[in-house]
């Protein structure tokens, strides 16, 4: 039985920067790391890709995972790749203090694409991390009388 989505993974250029934002921006915790050198067939297979040397991070906050890779032999990425291609759009960040957040990412090299959308308790932006992954901002909408928080 499928329980639900333990985390996404994010493919970043570099550890360092990515730990910098969202742990030390962000606020998500190092829950486990290491480092897979090249040359390990297994591995490699499993990822489906030649060169499977990398580190890992994953880190928390709240019931929250994401999994960041830094890959040794990574492949740049579209920057501004359109959220329409096919594969994960965007991750949602929810904050009880949008606006607040909001400039506070603006001032730690987020660019959004507009200004907050909506009103309150449902406003949202979209922007892109440091690395050009789309993150969206997600006022926190107190659960409804069913328990549903969307």
């Amino acid at each position: 039985m499928i329980l639900g989505v333990h985390h996404a993974a994010l493919a970043v250029p570099d550890m360092k920067k990515a730990l910098a934002f969202y742990c030390g921006v962000l606020g998500f915790e190092v829950k486990m790391e290491a480092e897979l050198p090249s040359g390990i067939d297994v591995m490699a297979n499993a990822l489906g890709i030649e060169d499977s040397g990398f580190k890992v991070r994953m880190i928390k906050k709240g019931n929250s995972c994401i999994e960041l890779f830094e890959f040794k032999a990574g492949v740049p990425g579209d920057a501004q790749r359109p959220v329409n291609r096919m594969g994960i759009t965007h991750i949602a960040l929810a904050s009880n203090a949008i606006a607040e957040d909001y400039q506070m990412l603006v001032a730690n090299e987020v660019v959004f694409n507009a200004p907050l959308l909506g009103a309150a308790p449902a406003r949202f932006a979209y922007g892109r991390d440091p690395f050009g992954n789309v993150i969206e901002l997600l006022e926190h909408n107190p659960p409804a009388a069913d328990g549903q928080t969307y």
